[in-house]
């Protein structure tokens, strides 16, 4: 039975978006007024900018995070027509830059720094439309008990399903990140050595709550016992159970006669949930077991991911089918990779790849942030007033949402780019002698109505992966050691993971290593609707992100955590210290499916179309490369610095 608000601790004192005091007022107070075109949006500024204000460091903000009110709206204005209805004319700054950089991710980080390295004297101005540098390699940051403890709040990790470029490497190797050696040496290994994985069945999809330890999956690293012995736990019926069992052990040949090619192929043109239900014919009360596997890598569930890809993944059913290793040319982008020989580690720094965007900060702007290495970053900490300084040769703006670039004349003669912004209320321009726009690809189309409209259309055609990541601060880990497990797979649930963080030490950071002490427990959701194309099912899950406020998601991780970890003595009200809902509306980049998307010859693909150069503009970020990777931001932003490069000055 579900507890009340009250027994759940809905009505405790915590950190969260809806207490708001100090700097944290000012800044909500002045980001409001920017989506709300027809202020005095020419008066000049009596206050500094948040950003300049003593106090300011989004990364210890908690409650609502992501992307938070304030940093969309102007953009959903611009989109819906509305916003140059009210909007004034904008008062223009005297500032000419060599370089304008529409989006401070990494993409547009990368994009800054290839373009210094290559002019040693450049000036650059980024513009970003959040109230923190980074994109999605957000950071996030808790202090239960005092201490620090850290988390990503987006980019998750520094690995990529192929191996790193080149130019991505060498600025790897540029900012002194070796991710193997840093796996070897901070990684703490055995601090979840006798905790293994589980299974969280819920009542709602599958009759019952039974929390079942073990089970089938890649997060089973302590061993899971016998899978006939997990499966006798299940609430799922006995067909559905001697059909789980069949599926994970029997050896079928499902495409006898067809070669390797012909059977992957034929794997490419199905879905995954199809493949279980109409050729291993699973009792339907299988499915639900494994619908959400997909969903951290795509997005979407197994409905809507190809069986080839899942092959990839390495999920049941596909034993008996002798599949020859390797990628096939109908593998989605991550399948590909994954089937592609690669180095064999795995790194993921606290804070995940906010630390890399902060070295590449550090860099940029000196005496931003201090340390020297690519360890002592992760507890050093952002001084954001001279992130925006004049005696700066690369300065980042925060909360300043680009609405219009275009040319000073005509695109094949013009020797400058005129971008407009909106920041504060107040709408300004700022020319530069290049532009690259490292922003979400739906974004420029509305931005540049100068691009031609097929490639508008290019733009326009992929959906950002809608996703969530939630950080609960709580006082111990006792409930998780009395239990035996460090991850939950929830399949049925709001929240379709909940598991202790990855232990990290770094520097002068230290993972909590004793059930004693606080620590973050990670909660993931991607909002999707089953059934749908997969862009279709993004549109729709991110219309559900942008309505649901932070009350329903700490109502429904405090529900959750309670009945997973209740019987280890968990308490929602006493043991939770603080919370961070980071929600992603437009998360991932989009990457192309082979069950919706066609197979485009070579340069025709919408990402390949739309990333084209436009006189002194040119694009970047990762849906430049249809692949919601760190190496793959990168390679778009050195692609758009050297094809600036080549426009005559």
């Amino acid at each position: 039975m579900n507890k009340s608000d009250r027994q759940l601790g809905m009505d405790r004192s915590i950190t969260r978006r809806d207490f708001l005091d100090g700097v944290r007022i000012a800044i909500g107070g002045a980001i409001a007024t920017s989506v709300l075109p027809g202020l005095d949006l020419v008066a000049e500024t009596a206050e500094p900018f948040a950003q300049d204000q003593p106090g300011y460091y989004p990364p210890a903000l908690t409650g609502m995070r992501g992307s938070t009110d304030g940093s969309y709206e102007a953009a959903h204005a611009l989109r819906d027509g509305d916003f140059w209805k009210k909007a004034g004319q904008p008062k223009r700054i005297d500032e000419v830059y060599d370089l304008i950089v529409v989006g401070g991710g990494l993409s547009g980080l990368a994009a800054a720094y290839f373009y210094r390295r290559q002019n040693p004297s450049a000036r650059i101005l980024i513009l970003e439309n959040h109230d923190d540098f980074g994109g999605h390699a957000k950071r996030n940051e808790f202090r239960p008990g005092g201490r620090l403890l850290l988390a990503n709040g987006g980019t998750w990790a520094i690995e990529s399903p192929f191996p790193y470029s080149k130019e991505a490497a060498g600025l790897m190797a540029d900012l002194q990140i070796d991710p193997a050696a840093l796996a070897e040496k901070c990684d703490v290994k055995d601090a979840y050595k006798n905790l293994q994985s589980a299974y969280f069945f819920d009542k709602e999809t599958f009759g019952s709550d039974k929390f079942v330890p073990g089970g089938p999956g890649r997060r089973n690293r302590n061993g899971g016992g016998n899978l006939s012995d997990f499966v006798q736990k299940t609430p799922l019926s006995e067909n559905a159970r001697r059909d789980f069992l069949r599926l994970n052990e029997t050896i079928v040949d499902f495409f006898p006669g067809l070669s390797s090619d012909e059977k992957k192929d034929r794997l490419s043109r199905i879905s995954y949930k199809d493949y279980l239900l109409k050729v291993v014919k699973v009792d339907p009360g299988v499915v639900p077991v494994y619908q959400v596997q997909t969903q951290g890598l795509y997005g979407v569930g197994i409905d809507a991911v190809s069986a080839l890809d899942c092959w990839v993944l390495r999920s049941p059913g596909f034993a008996g089918l002798n599949l020859a290793p390797g990628p096939h040319p109908r593998m989605g982008f991550t399948a590909r990779g994954f089937a592609t020989p690669k180095p064999d580690y795995e790194f993921h720094y606290p804070d995940g790849n906010a630390s890399i965007a902060r070295m590449l900060v550090r860099v940029l702007i000196r005496g931003s942030i201090g340390g020297k290495t690519a360890e002592d970053i992760v507890t050093a900490k952002t001084d954001y007033s001279k992130l925006d300084q004049p005696s700066s040769m690369v300065r980042i703006r925060l909360n300043s949402t680009v609405v219009h670039a275009r040319h000073a004349g005509d695109v094949g003669s013009a020797r400058e780019v005129e971008v407009s912004y909106s920041r504060e209320g107040k709408l300004y321009s700022v020319r530069g002698k290049g532009v690259v726009m490292a922003c979400w690809n739906t974004v420029i189309p509305y931005v540049c109505p100068e691009l031609p409209q097929t490639q508008k259309d290019a733009l326009l055609y992929g959906t950002k992966v809608p996703l969530v990541y939630t950080s609960v601060a709580i006082k111990n880990w006792k409930a998780f050691e009395k239990l035996g497990v460090y991850h939950v797979s929830c399949p049925g649930m709001y929240h379709t993971h909940v598991s202790l963080d990855n232990a990290v030490t770094i520097g002068d950071y230290k993972a909590p290593v004793s059930p004693e002490e606080p620590i973050l427990v990670r909660l993931t959701k991607t909002p999707c609707a089953p059934g749908l194309p997969e862009r279709e099912q993004h549109k729709v899950g991110r219309a559900e992100l942008l309505v649901t406020p932070f009350e329903t998601f700490e109502r429904k991780l405090r529900d959750q955590l309670y009945r997973v970890l209740g019987a280890g003595g968990f308490d929602s009200a006493r043991d939770i210290d603080a919370i961070t809902v980071n929600r992603w509306p437009h998360g991932y980049a989009y990457e192309y499916n082979p069950l919706f998307d066609p197979d485009w010859p070579p340069g025709q693909s919408p990402c390949e179309i739309g990333r084209k150069p436009f006189g002194r503009i040119t694009i970047a970020n990762a849906d430049a490369a249809a692949a919601a990777y760190t190496d793959q931001a990168m390679d778009q932003a050195y692609r758009a610095v050297q094809e600036l490069a080549r426009v005559p000055a």
